[in-house]
């Protein structure tokens, strides 16, 4: 919307003092021209914005142009500007107006608290893109359009018309009652109830979404928390899940326990290698995890896992054998 873009107009300048209009357009992500219109129009409004020529100039504020939010010590703004740096807001579509949100509570800061605070979390990092072995971390994308529909009908408690794309199976239309949204390692995931029992849809694979007039039912109070623990619980007891008991590096463990659904057991042989009873969702799931990990971790049981390891190990000494 137009209102909040010459806000965020205002702010950036009173963020950075001066900036070109080209710059402003890379920040507000319009043209140039549109910058030069948004100008135009807090000029006509008042605001006390002017253009400064020459090779370093740019558009400015008068100084003390600003407005102030008090109560808010370092501490409080320091924890909110770190909040506002979390990716999660990404999976619900969020994340502009989240960046938006957090120059607001820059600017409106008290002149003493401002740098302090911004300074600090400058030298904080929640949730880069990649880790330390420079492995991206994969977002899922959902449209905006998609994600504004399902956040309405969430809020609004209204019913929901969504077409799914279930795993291996035909896309079809559903209509749920939404509970809420949950955000786990950068995916989203709408809480819902389908003819009274209890669903959880992924948000990457809504191929479109509607909200309906309708009042969804559900409760008025919800515990997110307990709500995704007890389906999590539900997930992880269900489906073609196996066990696999793992000897594996200490320095590995993480890696496997990251992708396993439970650790059911685990001890230290006597050799300080690890002994593990970890469940995964199926098969392929096992296999893949345990490839992963290369000659650091041996499939002890079941037989068949040990099997197709072997299988595909053989393979790939095959195919890079020495040519005759």
């Amino acid at each position: 919307m137009r209102a909040d873009r010459l806000v965020s107009l205002v702010l950036l300048l009173r963020r950075h003092g001066r900036l070109s209009a080209a710059a402003l357009a890379r920040e507000l992500e319009v043209s140039t021209r549109t910058v030069l219109r948004d100008i135009e129009a807090l000029s006509a409004a008042g605001v006390p914005v002017y253009a400064e020529r020459g090779r370093h100039g740019g558009f400015a504020l008068l100084p003390g142009f600003r407005t102030e939010l008090t109560g808010l010590n370092p501490d409080e703004a320091l924890a909110l500007l770190v909040a506002g740096s979390r990716r999660g807001a990404q999976a619900f579509g969020l994340g502009s107006a989240l960046a938006s949100a957090m120059l607001k509570v820059v600017d409106a800061l008290p002149e003493s608290y401002r740098d302090t605070a911004a300074g600090a979390a400058e030298r904080l990092l929640i949730d880069p893109e990649a880790d330390l072995l420079s492995r991206r971390l994969v977002d899922e994308e959902v449209p905006d359009a998609i994600v504004a529909e399902v956040l309405r009908a969430v809020f609004a408690g209204h019913k929901l018309r969504i077409h799914y794309a279930a795993v291996d199976q035909t896309p079809e239309w559903r209509t749920v009652d939404p509970i809420g949204l949950v955000t786990v390692r950068d995916r989203g995931y709408l809480l819902a109830t389908r003819s009274g029992a209890d669903r959880t849809y992924r948000l990457s694979r809504v191929l479109a979404a509607e909200e309906l007039a309708e009042p969804a039912q559900r409760p008025d109070r919800v515990d997110l928390g307990r709500a995704w623990q007890e389906r999590s619980t539900r997930f992880r007891s269900g489906g073609d899940q196996v066990t696999v008991l793992v000897r594996m590096d200490p320095a590995r463990r993480e890696e496997l326990v990251g992708t396993a659904l439970a650790v059911l057991a685990e001890e230290t042989d006597s050799d300080g290698r690890l002994r593990l009873e970890v469940t995964f969702q199926d098969p392929r799931h096992a296999e893949w995890a345990l490839w992963q990990l290369t000659t650091d971790a041996e499939a002890l049981a079941p037989q068949w896992l040990r099997n197709s390891l072997r299988n595909r190990a053989a393979a790939i000494a095959t195919r890079y054998g020495v040519s005759s």
